[in-house]
């Protein structure tokens, strides 16, 4: 097996859907320079299930936007999907995440004049499919997440709960590389949290690659490898049968 040079991990194979090597990240707050990451080296597979954990202010976040290519970092490399993508412009990295990124987001981000169904379906008018086939995948994807009797409801007859199975919804319904959420049950109580977090292992077992990023261990337990960052680095990464 061939390791980078660098940082010691294994070079990107076939199955690598995410290869950070030495990744940096600095910010400028006033005169004060904040090192949010440092010298971050992280490998990740397709069909994982993983969550970043790390209280606020250890570098989870800046990570998160790293990894979903709403960022690019100061120094090292990121390989995903086989393309180096830590030096793309503003343009393809906006392609990158609209064709291999399926985000989960605390707020669920969803159209508040549109329906479940129209919300699902937004993503693929980027994609450039035809409406048709937008509103079938669309609700292929909320039965997937077992929404299928809310789908002509707008956001506002909807609970917590079910507005975040349609965010997951969205997220899976261009069938993306990974999907990646970030605190996805932040908003909700300990019991839809339950529910959120047994339909993410579904999602997960079908065959999709999770990753989560969360300050809470009872969340971060869900995941089949839990990686702990504090500090800007990741101090450690344990995966579970």
């Amino acid at each position: 097996m061939k390791r980078c040079v660098r940082c010691g991990y294994k070079l990107f194979e076939m199955d690598d859907i995410i290869k950070i090597c030495n990744v940096r990240k600095t910010y400028r707050i006033g005169s004060v320079e904040v090192r949010a990451l440092n010298d971050v080296s992280l490998t990740v597979s397709k069909n994982e299930y993983v969550a970043i954990m790390g209280p606020s202010g250890s570098g989870k976040s800046t990570l998160m936007n790293i990894l979903g290519c709403l960022d690019t970092p100061d120094g090292g490399s990121y390989t995903f999907c086989g393309e180096d993508v830590s030096r793309l412009g503003d343009d393809a990295l906006a392609s990158v995440r609209s064709r291999q990124i399926g985000f989960v987001f605390q707020s669920f981000a969803l159209m508040p004049r549109q329906s479940a169904l129209e919300n699902v379906a937004m993503p693929l008018i980027y994609h450039g499919v035809p409406r048709s086939e937008r509103l079938r995948r669309a609700r292929e994807a909320l039965l997937q997440v077992g929404l299928g009797e809310r789908m002509d409801h707008d956001p506002s007859e909807l609970s917590g709960g079910q507005k975040q199975r349609v965010a997951l919804a969205r997220a899976l319904v261009g069938n993306p590389s990974i999907i990646l959420a970030d605190e996805p049950t932040g908003n909700l109580d300990s019991a839809t949290s339950e529910e959120i977090m047994a339909l993410f292992g579904r999602v997960h077992d079908a065959g999709n690659t999770v990753i989560l990023v969360t300050h809470s261990e009872q969340i971060a337990s869900y995941a089949r490898r839990v990686i702990c960052i504090r500090d800007g680095q990741i101090v450690s990464d344990i995966r579970r049968p």
